[in-house]
């Protein structure tokens, strides 16, 4: 019953892209405004509902939260792909924009990241539980960690 996993999804996608559509339209743009979080509401709100009434199996839980969680890198890149051809055509704004958005991005995890302080290495978690392993210990000069 995967497929009726997938089934569902390809009904929630058509339906928000509908409804993007329409969206666009009734805004005055020319686009899909919103169609992507428009189906992927509608997906989270029927797997609850067919959860709630105790219909949705396990093989259309598994190909609905497959897909869902494939569907949302694919179209976001797809809708980007897009957007950034579109905006290419624009001048050189865009790019000067883009560069701008990605350099506060840089800046803002670096600024995260001191303010944050020291943080512990997955090897220093597991010899502080117990679970680090006596060749990782001794790889990582933390052979006095080991029980």
């Amino acid at each position: 019953m995967v497929i009726a996993g997938v089934a569902l999804l390809a009904i929630c996608t058509i339906l928000g892209s509908y409804l993007g559509d329409l969206l666009g339209s009734t805004l005055g743009v020319k686009a899909n405004v919103g169609g992507v979080g428009i189906a992927m509401i509608m997906l989270i709100a029927a797997r609850a509902l067919l959860a709630r009434r105790g219909v949705l199996g396990e093989g259309v839980r598994f190909g609905v939260g497959f897909w869902g969680a494939m569907y949302i890198p694919i179209v976001v890149a797809m809708a980007a792909t897009q957007n950034v051809a579109a905006a290419m055509r624009s001048g050189p704004l865009v790019l000067i924009s883009a560069i701008g958005a990605v350099v506060i991005c840089f800046a803002a995890v670096a600024v995260v990241g001191r303010l944050s302080g020291p943080a512990e290495t997955i090897d220093e978690i597991e010899a502080r539980e117990g679970s680090l392993t006596p060749r990782v210990a001794q790889r990582d000069n933390l052979e006095g960690m080991t029980k």
